[in-house]
């Protein structure tokens, strides 16, 4: 009887101690990647691309980035700043957190096209920490059809030109040559496949690369905003780099500082 009691008790402590970890909740789910509303893709899926990661801003109010780790998220993009005025509010959050848990991130500034790029690069530049092992900075290019402010929307080479301007002065400061991150529409629209000499990491969460962005090379790519991670609350965005662990490896040795 002594002995049934003192196991119970210690399985009493096991199970009060494994809940005080699953914040926000009690309940952090199965420990994998999932996706609420999974695509079925043509040609590669993204479940084949062996390394994985995730891209956060002030939505997600809360990661569990240790958890993230264990079930294999090894990198991170997290909003940093929008225009020339506006942190994200989670940012050190998820910069602080997701370093912490030995995942790989980087910084990315979405573009406001009522401010001009030299006052965002510095906007971005005043705000984002120059981390050595960092992933490079990343400029998010799409229309922003909700803004209640800006309205704009400039002719392609004007686009071109202006994100030119961004990338060369946070290149000057970073040592570190941004990505670009775009949406079908933008890219299209703009022209982005004239930027030959420059990384991209692309969103389709319906089709494939291949048929979203025919003849464009890319390095990630976000294939859905529906995804899910143990102890993470909501929804997550998810995303894949393009090559094998060996190709990752010697991409961060290239990459980063």
């Amino acid at each position: 009887m002594l002995f049934r009691v003192l196991i119970a008790a210690a399985l009493t402590v096991l199970v009060s101690c494994g809940a005080s970890e699953q914040r926000p909740t009690s309940n952090a789910g199965p420990l994998v990647i999932g996706d609420s509303n999974p695509v079925s893709f043509k040609g590669r899926a993204p479940a084949s691309f062996p390394v994985k990661g995730l891209d956060a801003a002030r939505f997600q109010t809360f990661v569990d980035w240790k958890r993230a780790k264990a079930v294999g998220i090894e990198f991170a993009f997290l909003k940093a700043t929008e225009g020339g005025d506006l942190l994200d509010p989670k940012f050190k959050d998820h910069w602080r957190g997701s370093a912490r848990a030995g995942i790989r991130r980087g910084a990315y500034h979405f573009y406001y096209f009522c401010t001009a790029p030299e006052v965002q690069a510095r906007w971005f530049i005043r705000n984002v920490p120059r981390a050595r092992g960092a992933l490079p900075p990343v400029l998010d290019m799409e229309w922003n059809p909700f803004s209640p402010s800006c309205q704009r929307r400039p002719d392609a080479a004007t686009v071109r030109a202006e994100m030119k301007i961004w990338m060369d002065l946070v290149e000057a400061h970073f040592g570190q040559r941004p990505i670009i991150y775009t949406t079908p529409r933008f890219y299209e629209e703009n022209g982005l496949k004239a930027m030959r000499r420059e990384e991209f990491w692309l969103r389709s969460t319906a089709k494939s690369l291949r048929e979203a962005y025919p003849g464009q090379p890319w390095s990630f790519w976000q294939f859905t905003s529906t995804g899910t991670l143990p102890g993470t609350p909501g929804d997550v965005d998810i995303n894949v780099f393009n090559g094998s662990r060996a190709a990752w490896s010697n991409w961060l040795s290239q990459r980063t500082n």
